[in-house]
C-alpha cells in the first residue's frame, strides 16, 4: 500500500512540474508570510496608538480627580 501511495505522489508531482503550476508558485509562501508580517505589524501600530490615546485620558482624568480631592 505505501508502495503504491508512494508512486501515485511522485506521479503527481512529476504532473505538476510538467504542467508549470509549481514554477508559477515559487515565491508564493514568501511573499503571504510579507502580506501577513505587514497586516500584523499594522495592526500592532495602531493598537500602540489606541493604548497611548486610553492612557493618556486616564492619566489626565486620574490628574484631575486627584488635584479635585486636594493631593
Amino acid at each position: 500500500m505505501t508502495t503504491a501511495l508512494s508512486m501515485y505522489c511522485r506521479i503527481r508531482s512529476f504532473a505538476v512540474v510538467q504542467n508549470g503550476r509549481a514554477r508559477n508558485e515559487i515565491g508564493e509562501g514568501v511573499i503571504s508570510a510579507a502580506i501577513a508580517v505587514l497586516i500584523v505589524a499594522g495592526l500592532g501600530a495602531l493598537m500602540w496608538v489606541g493604548f497611548r490615546t486610553i492612557w493618556t485620558d486616564a492619566e489626565a482624568t486620574t490628574k484631575s480627580k486627584i488635584s479635585e480631592i486636594g493631593g
